[in-house]
Protein backbone atom coordinates (compact mmCIF):
# COMPACT_ATOMS: atom_id res chain seq x y z
CA UNK A 1 0.00 0.00 0.00
CA UNK A 2 1.12 3.26 -0.63
CA UNK A 3 1.67 5.66 2.25
CA UNK A 4 3.52 8.68 2.85
CA UNK A 5 6.82 8.27 4.45
CA UNK A 6 7.45 9.54 7.71
CA UNK A 7 9.74 12.43 7.26
CA UNK A 8 10.20 15.36 8.93
CA UNK A 9 8.26 17.56 5.76
CA UNK A 10 6.34 14.33 4.66
CA UNK A 11 7.09 15.31 1.28
CA UNK A 12 7.70 11.62 -0.19
CA UNK A 13 5.72 8.31 -0.82
CA UNK A 14 6.85 5.06 -0.83
CA UNK A 15 6.08 3.82 -4.13
CA UNK A 16 6.61 -0.08 -2.85
CA UNK A 17 3.79 -1.83 -5.03
CA UNK A 18 1.86 -3.90 -2.72
CA UNK A 19 0.30 -7.29 -3.38
CA UNK A 20 -3.76 -6.87 -4.80
CA UNK A 21 -6.19 -5.97 -1.87
CA UNK A 22 -7.75 -9.25 -0.14
CA UNK A 23 -11.45 -8.16 -1.22
CA UNK A 24 -9.63 -8.49 -4.77
CA UNK A 25 -8.20 -11.77 -4.33
CA UNK A 26 -11.10 -13.16 -2.50
CA UNK A 27 -13.15 -12.56 -5.72
CA UNK A 28 -10.78 -13.93 -8.16
CA UNK A 29 -10.02 -17.03 -6.33
CA UNK A 30 -13.93 -17.65 -5.84
CA UNK A 31 -14.07 -17.71 -9.56
CA UNK A 32 -11.17 -20.10 -10.41
CA UNK A 33 -11.58 -22.08 -7.77
CA UNK A 34 -14.70 -22.84 -6.50
CA UNK A 35 -16.23 -26.04 -7.49
CA UNK A 36 -20.41 -25.38 -7.34
CA UNK A 37 -21.05 -29.43 -7.20
CA UNK A 38 -18.24 -30.36 -4.96
CA UNK A 39 -18.93 -27.36 -2.31
CA UNK A 40 -22.71 -26.41 -2.29
CA UNK A 41 -25.30 -28.82 -0.43
CA UNK A 42 -27.63 -27.00 -2.44
CA UNK A 43 -25.79 -27.68 -5.68
CA UNK A 44 -28.82 -28.95 -7.85
CA UNK A 45 -31.05 -26.15 -6.57
CA UNK A 46 -28.34 -23.74 -8.17
CA UNK A 47 -28.08 -25.29 -11.49
CA UNK A 48 -32.15 -25.41 -11.72
CA UNK A 49 -32.41 -21.62 -10.30
CA UNK A 50 -29.80 -20.63 -12.85
CA UNK A 51 -31.84 -22.11 -15.77
CA UNK A 52 -35.00 -21.13 -14.62
CA UNK A 53 -32.95 -17.71 -14.28
CA UNK A 54 -31.35 -17.92 -18.22
CA UNK A 55 -35.72 -18.27 -19.04
CA UNK A 56 -36.84 -15.37 -17.65
CA UNK A 57 -34.16 -13.00 -18.28
CA UNK A 58 -34.09 -13.96 -22.15
CA UNK A 59 -37.77 -13.93 -21.94
CA UNK A 60 -37.94 -10.18 -20.63
CA UNK A 61 -35.83 -9.46 -23.42
CA UNK A 62 -37.43 -10.74 -26.07
CA UNK A 63 -40.51 -8.68 -24.60
CA UNK A 64 -38.50 -5.46 -24.63
CA UNK A 65 -37.57 -5.62 -28.30
CA UNK A 66 -41.51 -4.58 -28.66
CA UNK A 67 -40.58 -1.15 -27.69
CA UNK A 68 -38.69 0.79 -30.13
CA UNK A 69 -37.60 3.12 -27.47
CA UNK A 70 -35.41 0.04 -26.27
CA UNK A 71 -34.40 -1.32 -29.89
CA UNK A 72 -33.14 2.46 -31.17
CA UNK A 73 -30.27 1.40 -28.86
CA UNK A 74 -29.26 -2.02 -30.48
CA UNK A 75 -27.11 -2.73 -33.86
CA UNK A 76 -23.43 -1.87 -34.29
CA UNK A 77 -22.56 1.45 -33.75
CA UNK A 78 -21.75 2.26 -37.48
CA UNK A 79 -24.90 0.65 -39.45
CA UNK A 80 -22.78 -0.38 -42.29
CA UNK A 81 -20.69 -2.69 -40.14
CA UNK A 82 -20.48 -6.40 -40.38
CA UNK A 83 -18.82 -8.59 -37.96
CA UNK A 84 -18.33 -12.03 -39.54
CA UNK A 85 -18.35 -14.56 -35.96
CA UNK A 86 -19.81 -12.34 -33.88
CA UNK A 87 -21.63 -12.81 -30.53
CA UNK A 88 -25.31 -12.71 -31.53
CA UNK A 89 -28.56 -10.34 -29.93
CA UNK A 90 -31.30 -12.70 -29.02
CA UNK A 91 -34.30 -12.12 -30.89
CA UNK A 92 -32.67 -9.86 -33.83
CA UNK A 93 -30.39 -10.62 -36.76
CA UNK A 94 -27.61 -8.54 -34.99
CA UNK A 95 -24.19 -10.17 -35.29
CA UNK A 96 -21.63 -8.12 -33.00
CA UNK A 97 -18.35 -7.40 -31.65
CA UNK A 98 -18.40 -8.69 -28.09
CA UNK A 99 -18.76 -5.47 -26.51
CA UNK A 100 -21.31 -4.05 -28.24
CA UNK A 101 -23.16 -7.45 -28.02
CA UNK A 102 -23.13 -7.44 -24.43
CA UNK A 103 -24.28 -3.87 -23.93
CA UNK A 104 -27.72 -4.51 -26.37
CA UNK A 105 -28.39 -8.26 -24.23
CA UNK A 106 -28.08 -5.74 -20.99
CA UNK A 107 -30.11 -3.50 -22.09
CA UNK A 108 -32.65 -5.70 -23.56
CA UNK A 109 -33.32 -7.49 -20.27
CA UNK A 110 -33.37 -5.07 -17.83
CA UNK A 111 -35.78 -2.50 -19.79
CA UNK A 112 -38.91 -3.29 -19.09
CA UNK A 113 -37.68 -3.94 -15.21
CA UNK A 114 -38.65 -7.32 -15.53
CA UNK A 115 -35.60 -9.49 -14.74
CA UNK A 116 -34.38 -11.24 -11.29
CA UNK A 117 -33.91 -9.11 -8.15
CA UNK A 118 -31.68 -9.27 -5.18
CA UNK A 119 -32.82 -7.22 -2.28
CA UNK A 120 -30.40 -6.52 0.60
CA UNK A 121 -28.07 -3.46 1.70
CA UNK A 122 -28.03 -2.74 -1.54
CA UNK A 123 -30.44 -2.91 -4.40
CA UNK A 124 -30.10 -4.57 -7.93
CA UNK A 125 -30.68 -7.24 -10.74
CA UNK A 126 -27.58 -10.38 -10.74
CA UNK A 127 -28.82 -10.87 -14.25
CA UNK A 128 -28.16 -7.97 -15.80
CA UNK A 129 -24.41 -9.57 -15.84
CA UNK A 130 -26.08 -12.28 -18.56
CA UNK A 131 -25.19 -9.30 -21.38
CA UNK A 132 -21.68 -10.04 -21.04
CA UNK A 133 -21.74 -13.73 -19.79
CA UNK A 134 -23.61 -14.76 -23.13
CA UNK A 135 -21.76 -12.36 -25.40
CA UNK A 136 -18.70 -13.25 -24.57
CA UNK A 137 -19.64 -17.18 -24.42
CA UNK A 138 -21.19 -16.96 -28.10
CA UNK A 139 -17.96 -15.41 -29.36
CA UNK A 140 -15.29 -17.66 -27.57
CA UNK A 141 -17.44 -20.63 -28.84
CA UNK A 142 -17.77 -19.35 -32.71
CA UNK A 143 -13.89 -18.50 -32.91
CA UNK A 144 -13.39 -21.49 -31.20
CA UNK A 145 -14.78 -23.88 -33.42
CA UNK A 146 -12.90 -21.88 -36.31
CA UNK A 147 -9.98 -23.10 -35.04
CA UNK A 148 -11.20 -26.42 -34.65
CA UNK A 149 -11.33 -26.23 -30.36
CA UNK A 150 -14.56 -27.43 -28.76
CA UNK A 151 -16.95 -24.23 -28.04
CA UNK A 152 -18.05 -23.53 -24.43
CA UNK A 153 -20.76 -25.26 -23.49
CA UNK A 154 -24.61 -23.62 -21.79
CA UNK A 155 -22.92 -25.14 -18.54
CA UNK A 156 -20.48 -22.97 -18.71
CA UNK A 157 -22.99 -20.11 -19.28
CA UNK A 158 -25.32 -21.41 -15.93
CA UNK A 159 -21.90 -21.42 -14.13
CA UNK A 160 -21.08 -17.74 -14.66
CA UNK A 161 -24.28 -16.90 -13.82
CA UNK A 162 -24.70 -18.79 -10.78
CA UNK A 163 -21.43 -16.84 -10.06
CA UNK A 164 -21.85 -13.78 -11.02
CA UNK A 165 -25.19 -13.66 -9.11
CA UNK A 166 -23.09 -14.50 -6.41
CA UNK A 167 -20.71 -11.68 -6.35
CA UNK A 168 -22.94 -9.34 -6.68
CA UNK A 169 -25.54 -10.87 -4.58
CA UNK A 170 -23.16 -11.54 -1.55
CA UNK A 171 -21.29 -8.06 -1.80
CA UNK A 172 -24.88 -6.14 -1.58
CA UNK A 173 -26.09 -7.98 1.80
CA UNK A 174 -24.06 -5.64 4.36
CA UNK A 175 -22.52 -3.07 1.63
CA UNK A 176 -25.26 -0.20 0.63
CA UNK A 177 -23.84 2.24 -2.16
CA UNK A 178 -26.75 3.24 -2.32
CA UNK A 179 -25.91 5.54 0.37
CA UNK A 180 -23.34 7.31 -0.77
CA UNK A 181 -25.50 7.83 -3.82
CA UNK A 182 -23.74 4.99 -6.31
CA UNK A 183 -25.82 2.81 -8.57
CA UNK A 184 -25.80 -0.46 -8.22
CA UNK A 185 -24.64 -1.36 -11.31
CA UNK A 186 -21.38 -0.92 -10.34
CA UNK A 187 -21.46 -4.21 -9.01
CA UNK A 188 -22.82 -5.38 -12.02
CA UNK A 189 -19.33 -4.21 -13.46
CA UNK A 190 -17.62 -5.80 -10.86
CA UNK A 191 -19.40 -9.10 -11.30
CA UNK A 192 -19.00 -9.46 -15.08
CA UNK A 193 -15.90 -8.42 -14.98
CA UNK A 194 -14.67 -11.35 -12.93
CA UNK A 195 -16.67 -13.87 -14.73
CA UNK A 196 -15.79 -13.07 -18.11
CA UNK A 197 -12.27 -13.18 -17.48
CA UNK A 198 -13.14 -16.66 -16.20
CA UNK A 199 -14.38 -17.21 -19.59
CA UNK A 200 -11.54 -16.19 -21.23
CA UNK A 201 -9.49 -18.89 -18.99
CA UNK A 202 -7.49 -15.81 -17.78
CA UNK A 203 -4.72 -16.66 -15.17
CA UNK A 204 -5.58 -15.68 -11.53
CA UNK A 205 -2.83 -12.32 -11.87
CA UNK A 206 -4.92 -11.50 -14.73
CA UNK A 207 -8.52 -11.52 -13.38
CA UNK A 208 -7.34 -9.61 -10.31
CA UNK A 209 -5.97 -6.92 -12.76
CA UNK A 210 -9.16 -7.20 -14.73
CA UNK A 211 -11.10 -6.74 -11.33
CA UNK A 212 -8.99 -3.61 -10.20
CA UNK A 213 -9.55 -2.24 -13.73
CA UNK A 214 -13.74 -1.81 -12.90
CA UNK A 215 -12.82 -0.82 -9.31
CA UNK A 216 -11.31 1.97 -10.56
CA UNK A 217 -13.40 2.79 -13.49
CA UNK A 218 -15.64 5.78 -12.26
CA UNK A 219 -19.00 4.33 -11.19
CA UNK A 220 -21.89 5.51 -12.18
CA UNK A 221 -24.51 8.28 -9.60
CA UNK A 222 -27.90 6.84 -8.97
CA UNK A 223 -29.22 10.01 -10.01
CA UNK A 224 -30.70 8.64 -12.85
CA UNK A 225 -33.17 6.38 -10.80
CA UNK A 226 -34.89 8.81 -8.54
CA UNK A 227 -37.52 11.59 -8.23
CA UNK A 228 -36.77 14.40 -9.86
CA UNK A 229 -34.35 13.28 -12.31
CA UNK A 230 -35.71 9.32 -12.83
CA UNK A 231 -35.87 8.48 -16.63
CA UNK A 232 -34.63 5.98 -19.38
CA UNK A 233 -31.19 5.48 -18.35
CA UNK A 234 -31.83 3.41 -15.84
CA UNK A 235 -32.68 1.22 -18.57
CA UNK A 236 -29.71 0.73 -20.34
CA UNK A 237 -27.31 1.36 -17.06
CA UNK A 238 -26.92 -2.35 -16.32
CA UNK A 239 -26.16 -2.97 -20.46
CA UNK A 240 -23.38 -0.06 -20.39
CA UNK A 241 -21.98 -1.87 -17.03
CA UNK A 242 -21.84 -5.66 -18.60
CA UNK A 243 -20.38 -4.31 -21.69
CA UNK A 244 -17.57 -1.89 -20.00
CA UNK A 245 -16.99 -5.27 -18.29
CA UNK A 246 -16.10 -7.02 -21.24
CA UNK A 247 -14.06 -4.03 -22.86
CA UNK A 248 -12.00 -3.97 -19.11
CA UNK A 249 -11.56 -7.63 -19.18
CA UNK A 250 -10.42 -7.39 -23.07
CA UNK A 251 -7.87 -4.41 -22.53
CA UNK A 252 -6.67 -6.65 -19.62
CA UNK A 253 -6.13 -9.98 -21.75
CA UNK A 254 -3.57 -7.36 -24.24
CA UNK A 255 -1.40 -6.80 -21.05
CA UNK A 256 -2.48 -3.90 -19.45
CA UNK A 257 -1.00 -3.61 -15.82
CA UNK A 258 -3.69 -4.18 -12.80
CA UNK A 259 -4.21 -1.37 -9.74
CA UNK A 260 -2.99 -3.70 -7.02
CA UNK A 261 -4.82 -1.63 -4.12
CA UNK A 262 -7.62 -0.15 -6.11
CA UNK A 263 -9.84 -0.09 -3.01
CA UNK A 264 -7.49 1.05 -0.14
CA UNK A 265 -4.86 3.35 -1.75
CA UNK A 266 -4.65 6.03 1.20
CA UNK A 267 -6.96 9.13 -0.51
CA UNK A 268 -6.67 7.92 -4.31
CA UNK A 269 -8.50 4.26 -3.67
CA UNK A 270 -12.21 3.47 -3.75
CA UNK A 271 -12.92 3.65 -0.05
CA UNK A 272 -11.40 6.89 0.38
CA UNK A 273 -12.78 8.51 -2.80
CA UNK A 274 -16.03 6.76 -2.85
CA UNK A 275 -17.34 4.46 -0.11
CA UNK A 276 -16.51 6.85 2.98
CA UNK A 277 -19.68 7.47 3.99
CA UNK A 278 -21.70 4.15 3.63
CA UNK A 279 -23.13 2.39 6.03
CA UNK A 280 -24.30 4.62 9.39
CA UNK A 281 -21.98 2.26 11.16
CA UNK A 282 -18.95 2.56 9.10
CA UNK A 283 -19.49 6.04 8.33
CA UNK A 284 -17.88 7.02 11.64
CA UNK A 285 -14.37 4.64 12.20
CA UNK A 286 -11.40 5.72 11.21
CA UNK A 287 -10.89 5.44 7.20
CA UNK A 288 -8.51 2.12 7.62
CA UNK A 289 -11.25 0.84 8.55
CA UNK A 290 -13.88 1.51 5.55
CA UNK A 291 -13.90 -1.54 3.95
CA UNK A 292 -16.50 -4.15 1.90
CA UNK A 293 -18.18 -6.51 4.96
CA UNK A 294 -18.58 -9.84 3.59
CA UNK A 295 -21.72 -11.79 5.76
CA UNK A 296 -20.99 -15.29 4.04
CA UNK A 297 -18.54 -16.79 1.95
CA UNK A 298 -18.73 -16.94 -1.91
CA UNK A 299 -20.92 -20.04 -2.96
CA UNK A 300 -24.39 -20.49 -4.03
CA UNK A 301 -26.62 -18.68 -2.04
CA UNK A 302 -27.60 -16.21 -4.18
CA UNK A 303 -29.16 -18.22 -7.28
CA UNK A 304 -30.68 -20.28 -4.76
CA UNK A 305 -32.47 -17.64 -3.08
CA UNK A 306 -33.28 -15.04 -6.02
CA UNK A 307 -36.07 -13.02 -6.52
CA UNK A 308 -38.03 -13.41 -9.78
CA UNK A 309 -40.53 -10.42 -11.43
CA UNK A 310 -42.84 -12.89 -12.18
CA UNK A 311 -46.47 -11.10 -12.72
CA UNK A 312 -45.57 -7.85 -12.96
CA UNK A 313 -43.25 -5.65 -14.55
CA UNK A 314 -42.32 -3.28 -12.23
CA UNK A 315 -39.56 -2.39 -9.48
CA UNK A 316 -39.72 -5.32 -6.73
CA UNK A 317 -40.29 -3.60 -3.51
CA UNK A 318 -43.44 -2.97 -5.29
CA UNK A 319 -44.22 -6.81 -6.63
CA UNK A 320 -46.65 -7.34 -3.43
CA UNK A 321 -48.84 -4.22 -3.51
CA UNK A 322 -49.43 -4.98 -7.02
CA UNK A 323 -50.64 -8.44 -6.05
CA UNK A 324 -52.82 -6.63 -3.47
CA UNK A 325 -53.97 -3.98 -5.44
CA UNK A 326 -55.02 -7.13 -7.94
CA UNK A 327 -57.06 -8.78 -4.97
CA UNK A 328 -58.96 -6.12 -4.44
CA UNK A 329 -60.09 -4.96 -7.91
CA UNK A 330 -63.00 -6.67 -7.67
CA UNK A 331 -63.97 -4.84 -4.55
CA UNK A 332 -63.72 -1.32 -6.29
CA UNK A 333 -63.97 -1.64 -9.56
CA UNK A 334 -67.47 -0.30 -9.70
CA UNK A 335 -66.68 2.33 -6.79
CA UNK A 336 -64.01 3.83 -7.84
CA UNK A 337 -65.39 7.34 -7.50
CA UNK A 338 -66.29 7.28 -4.34
CA UNK A 339 -63.36 6.28 -2.80
CA UNK A 340 -62.11 9.08 0.10
CA UNK A 341 -58.43 7.26 1.05
CA UNK A 342 -56.10 4.66 -0.17
CA UNK A 343 -53.79 3.91 2.94
CA UNK A 344 -50.59 1.64 1.30
CA UNK A 345 -48.67 0.30 4.14
CA UNK A 346 -44.86 -0.59 3.02
CA UNK A 347 -41.32 -0.75 4.75
CA UNK A 348 -38.42 1.74 4.54
CA UNK A 349 -36.82 0.82 1.30
CA UNK A 350 -40.14 1.18 -0.71
CA UNK A 351 -40.43 4.27 0.36
CA UNK A 352 -37.03 5.45 0.05
CA UNK A 353 -37.31 4.22 -3.20
CA UNK A 354 -40.38 4.37 -5.48
CA UNK A 355 -42.66 6.26 -2.88
CA UNK A 356 -43.21 9.66 -5.02
CA UNK A 357 -45.87 12.02 -5.78
CA UNK A 358 -46.24 14.97 -8.82
CA UNK A 359 -45.90 14.92 -12.27
CA UNK A 360 -44.61 11.68 -13.82
CA UNK A 361 -42.46 12.43 -16.78
CA UNK A 362 -41.89 9.51 -18.75
CA UNK A 363 -42.28 5.71 -18.86
CA UNK A 364 -39.02 4.94 -16.22
CA UNK A 365 -40.35 7.09 -14.11
CA UNK A 366 -43.69 5.66 -13.69
CA UNK A 367 -42.56 1.98 -13.19
CA UNK A 368 -40.73 3.41 -9.73
CA UNK A 369 -43.96 4.96 -8.77
CA UNK A 370 -45.29 3.18 -5.46
CA UNK A 371 -48.57 4.87 -6.08
CA UNK A 372 -49.20 4.61 -9.98
CA UNK A 373 -47.72 0.36 -9.38
CA UNK A 374 -50.88 0.12 -7.54
CA UNK A 375 -53.51 2.50 -9.15
CA UNK A 376 -53.21 0.72 -12.53
CA UNK A 377 -54.27 -2.99 -10.73
CA UNK A 378 -56.98 -1.50 -8.95
CA UNK A 379 -58.26 0.55 -11.82
CA UNK A 380 -58.00 -2.79 -14.51
CA UNK A 381 -57.09 -5.76 -12.22
CA UNK A 382 -53.49 -5.90 -13.87
CA UNK A 383 -50.24 -4.48 -14.32
CA UNK A 384 -48.56 -4.83 -18.00
CA UNK A 385 -45.54 -2.72 -19.66
CA UNK A 386 -47.52 -1.04 -21.87
CA UNK A 387 -49.58 0.57 -19.09
CA UNK A 388 -46.50 2.95 -18.05
CA UNK A 389 -46.05 4.19 -21.59
CA UNK A 390 -46.65 7.67 -22.31
CA UNK A 391 -49.98 7.37 -24.56
CA UNK A 392 -51.71 5.19 -21.98
CA UNK A 393 -51.09 7.63 -19.06
CA UNK A 394 -52.44 10.31 -20.98
CA UNK A 395 -55.51 8.56 -22.08
CA UNK A 396 -56.27 7.29 -18.44
CA UNK A 397 -56.17 10.67 -16.05
CA UNK A 398 -57.99 8.21 -13.27
CA UNK A 399 -54.55 7.05 -12.26
CA UNK A 400 -53.43 10.31 -11.38
CA UNK A 401 -57.13 11.31 -9.15
CA UNK A 402 -56.37 7.76 -7.48
CA UNK A 403 -52.65 8.59 -6.61
CA UNK A 404 -53.92 11.92 -5.10
CA UNK A 405 -55.78 9.72 -2.90
CA UNK A 406 -52.94 7.62 -1.54
CA UNK A 407 -51.17 7.98 2.03
CA UNK A 408 -47.79 5.75 2.46
CA UNK A 409 -47.62 4.71 5.87
CA UNK A 410 -44.31 2.73 7.01
CA UNK A 411 -44.66 -0.15 9.05
CA UNK A 412 -41.69 -0.99 11.43
CA UNK A 413 -42.17 -4.41 11.30
CA UNK A 414 -42.18 -5.06 7.57
CA UNK A 415 -39.05 -3.14 7.63
CA UNK A 416 -37.47 -5.72 10.22
CA UNK A 417 -38.56 -8.74 8.39
CA UNK A 418 -37.31 -7.32 5.00
CA UNK A 419 -33.98 -7.23 6.73
CA UNK A 420 -34.37 -10.32 8.46
CA UNK A 421 -31.73 -12.79 6.61
CA UNK A 422 -34.36 -15.57 7.66
CA UNK A 423 -37.50 -13.96 6.08
CA UNK A 424 -36.61 -11.28 3.29
CA UNK A 425 -39.87 -10.82 3.08
CA UNK A 426 -41.19 -7.91 0.79
CA UNK A 427 -44.52 -6.92 2.12
CA UNK A 428 -47.15 -4.57 1.64
CA UNK A 429 -50.53 -3.83 2.01
CA UNK A 430 -53.45 -2.05 1.01
CA UNK A 431 -56.77 -0.79 2.51
CA UNK A 432 -59.40 1.29 0.28
CA UNK A 433 -61.58 3.71 2.49
CA UNK A 434 -64.57 5.43 0.67
CA UNK A 435 -66.63 8.12 1.10
CA UNK A 436 -69.82 6.98 2.74
CA UNK A 437 -67.44 5.32 5.82
CA UNK A 438 -67.01 1.72 4.85
CA UNK A 439 -63.97 0.41 3.77
CA UNK A 440 -62.39 -3.06 2.45
CA UNK A 441 -60.57 -5.30 4.04
CA UNK A 442 -56.78 -4.64 4.58
CA UNK A 443 -55.31 -6.87 2.10
CA UNK A 444 -51.52 -7.44 2.78
CA UNK A 445 -48.97 -9.90 1.06
CA UNK A 446 -45.65 -10.57 2.35
CA UNK A 447 -44.03 -12.81 -0.15
CA UNK A 448 -44.36 -11.80 -3.45
CA UNK A 449 -44.87 -14.98 -6.34
CA UNK A 450 -41.16 -14.98 -7.10
CA UNK A 451 -39.40 -15.29 -3.85
CA UNK A 452 -38.10 -18.72 -2.99
CA UNK A 453 -41.17 -19.47 -0.65
CA UNK A 454 -43.54 -19.50 -3.37
CA UNK A 455 -41.03 -21.10 -5.85
CA UNK A 456 -43.63 -24.43 -6.06
CA UNK A 457 -46.16 -21.72 -7.13
CA UNK A 458 -44.25 -19.65 -9.17
CA UNK A 459 -42.12 -22.00 -11.80
CA UNK A 460 -44.93 -22.78 -13.69
CA UNK A 461 -46.06 -19.05 -13.76
CA UNK A 462 -42.59 -17.93 -14.76
CA UNK A 463 -42.81 -21.17 -17.71
CA UNK A 464 -45.67 -19.54 -18.91
CA UNK A 465 -44.05 -16.09 -19.06
CA UNK A 466 -41.38 -17.45 -20.96
CA UNK A 467 -43.78 -19.35 -23.58
CA UNK A 468 -45.67 -15.95 -23.80
CA UNK A 469 -42.51 -14.25 -24.50
CA UNK A 470 -41.07 -16.44 -27.31
CA UNK A 471 -44.12 -16.22 -29.03
CA UNK A 472 -43.50 -12.68 -29.15
CA UNK A 473 -40.69 -13.04 -31.54
CA UNK A 474 -40.94 -16.43 -33.31
CA UNK A 475 -43.21 -19.32 -35.06
CA UNK A 476 -44.80 -21.79 -33.39
CA UNK A 477 -42.10 -24.40 -34.04
CA UNK A 478 -39.48 -22.50 -33.03
CA UNK A 479 -41.15 -21.48 -29.76
CA UNK A 480 -41.36 -25.26 -28.50
CA UNK A 481 -38.20 -26.17 -29.46
CA UNK A 482 -36.67 -23.31 -27.22
CA UNK A 483 -38.79 -24.22 -24.68
CA UNK A 484 -38.20 -27.91 -24.94
CA UNK A 485 -34.48 -27.45 -24.46
CA UNK A 486 -34.74 -25.10 -21.73
CA UNK A 487 -37.14 -27.53 -20.27
CA UNK A 488 -34.34 -30.03 -19.82
CA UNK A 489 -31.69 -29.63 -17.57
CA UNK A 490 -29.35 -31.93 -18.77
CA UNK A 491 -29.39 -31.60 -22.52
CA UNK A 492 -28.97 -27.58 -22.07
CA UNK A 493 -26.23 -27.65 -19.97
CA UNK A 494 -24.51 -30.30 -22.80
CA UNK A 495 -25.64 -27.62 -25.71
CA UNK A 496 -22.98 -26.02 -27.80
CA UNK A 497 -23.18 -22.34 -26.47
CA UNK A 498 -23.30 -20.77 -30.65
CA UNK A 499 -26.00 -23.72 -31.35
CA UNK A 500 -28.22 -22.27 -28.54
CA UNK A 501 -27.64 -18.39 -29.66
CA UNK A 502 -28.71 -20.29 -33.35
CA UNK A 503 -32.36 -20.81 -32.31
CA UNK A 504 -32.30 -16.83 -31.02
CA UNK A 505 -31.65 -15.30 -34.42
CA UNK A 506 -34.99 -13.54 -36.15
CA UNK A 507 -34.72 -12.21 -39.68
Amino acid sequence: MSTISNTQNATVESNIRPEYDDEIQKIADYVLSYSIDDDSPNSAEAWDTARYCLMDTLGCGLLALRFPECTKHLGPECREQITPHGARVPGTSHRLDPIKAAFDIGCMVRWLDYNDTWLAAEWGHPSDNLGGILAVADYISQQNIRQNKAPLLMRDVLEAMIMAHEIQGVLALDNSFNRVGLDHVFLVKLASTAVVAKLYKLPRERIMAAISQAIVDGQALRTYRHAPNAGSRKSWAAGDATSRAVRLVDITRRGEMGIPSALTAPQWGFYDVLFSHTNRDLALKPTGERRFTFQREFGSYVMENILFKISFPAEFHAQTACEAAVILHPHVKDNIDNIEKIVLTTHDSAIRIISKEGALDNPADRDHCLQYMVAVPLLTGDLMAENYEDDYHEQHLSIDELRSKMVVVEDAQYSADYHDSSKRSIANAIQVFFKDGSHTEKVAVEYPIGHKRRRKEGIPVLKAKFRASLATRFIDSRCADIFALCDDQSRLEQTPVNEFMDLFVAN
